[in-house]
């Protein structure tokens, strides 16, 4: 499993922009249905919501990566 920190400089990302800015999902639409598919997990939770805000201490789990957000 991999583990990456993601350092933000707003007060959150939106789940959907997250994915893709890490190059976890290629496009917004991917990126869609990887969470409606239930494919991603927050902090170890199934996330279904894309404008899910992601904040600093929040880890989001796809495909054995794990994002630390800081």
């Amino acid at each position: 499993m991999e583990q990456r920190q993601v350092k933000i400089t707003t007060e959150f990302i939106k789940l959907d922009a997250l994915l893709k800015f890490e190059g976890l999902a290629g496009t917004g639409g991917e990126a869609k249905e990887l969470i409606q598919d239930g494919e991603v997990l927050v902090n170890g939770e199934t996330c279904t919501m894309r404008g899910r805000k992601i904040r600093p201490g929040d880890t989001v789990s796809l495909d054995g990566v794990t994002l630390e957000v800081v």
